[in-house]
């Protein structure tokens, strides 16, 4: 059933993005800044309140109506599931940014190219030199791959082998979402419980979906070069998930995001135009791989 609702998700979502301001995000969103609201006290039990209440509650009611279906019909179940992967599955929430901006790069219009990652990054990056405007559109975009696709996977399979149905995916975005999202609030100069209490679950909610991609990336790219990098630089690229992701994919399309260390220095190179289309390919490979195993495991009958 697995591979079948990830298939028929992706499908539908390539035919019918899902819109930013559709009810449910924006409901989930509301959702959680408003708990955020309600229970920023101060204290850090409040803090892990409020998460449980952002991020866990709406996941058990999902995997709830997802045993409740499956009791009725597999039919409804198999719905279900691919209702919510569409929901919080897919390339086309954040691709349409990428697209852009590579063709706009494609033509030597740079400045459109900066319009776009600027609307994209909420930032501004009209100085930025050109090398660093692709470093900044390929770091964002593979984490954006990461963070839509490939941990949402993992962390559906996860829920799907325990009998929870599409859980796991609903957990893991809304997990990215406040730890994204709850450090905009500030208590005075130092960020607030809430922000604290996100950024510490997100790293544990990220650490094995983020090496499952930094894997998936190796296998599908220069393997030795891709683990050599994660093993050694990945605190360089980045806290967390991120540095991983980032470190994998610089050996695996040999492309430099950051400043090469003195005593180690490497061949690798400056971003390019070429880079962005071998970033593409590093994904859609990876899509095939993790396509692969969820076929095999379903084929399995792997669940518990």
């Amino acid at each position: 059933m697995s591979f079948f609702a990830v298939f028929m998700a992706l499908l539908l979502e390539q035919v019918r993005p899902v819109g930013h301001d559709n009810p449910v995000h924006v409901a989930m969103r509301s959702w959680a800044r408003a708990v955020g609201r309600h229970l920023d006290t101060g204290e850090k039990p409040h803090g892990w309140v409020a998460w449980a209440l952002a991020v866990v509650l709406p996941a058990v009611l999902v995997a709830v109506v997802h045993i409740w279906l499956e009791h009725l019909s597999f039919l409804l179940a198999l719905v279900w599931m691919v209702v919510v992967l569409y929901l919080t599955l897919g390339f086309r929430q954040f691709s349409h940014h990428f697209t852009a901006i590579r063709q706009a790069m494609e033509t030597g219009d740079d400045a459109t190219a900066r319009q776009h990652l600027a609307q994209w990054l909420r930032v501004d990056v009209t100085t930025l030199p050109r090398t660093e405007l692709l470093r900044h559109v390929i770091e964002h975009s593979v984490l954006s791959a990461h963070r839509h696709v490939f941990g949402v996977l993992l962390a559906f399979f996860v829920g799907w082998f325990l009998g929870l149905g599409p859980a796991g995916a609903v957990a893991y975005r809304l997990a990215e979402y406040v730890a994204r999202r709850w450090p905009s609030v500030h208590t005075g100069s130092s960020p607030s419980v809430l922000a604290q209490v996100s950024a510490q679950a997100w790293r544990v909610v990220d650490h094995v979906p983020a090496r499952a991609t930094a894997l998936a990336f190796a296998i599908v790219g220069n393997f030795e070069e891709s683990v050599a990098s994660w093993r050694s630089d990945a605190a360089r690229h980045g806290e967390g998930g991120d540095g991983v992701v980032l470190a994998a994919t610089v050996g695996a399309v040999n492309v430099r995001l950051r400043p090469d260390p003195v005593e180690l220095p490497t061949n690798r190179a400056e971003p390019q135009i070429a880079h962005l289309a071998s970033v593409v390919g590093l994904v859609w490979r990876s899509v095939v791989l993790w396509m692969l195993f969820l076929a095999l495991a379903t084929l399995a009958g792997w669940r518990v």
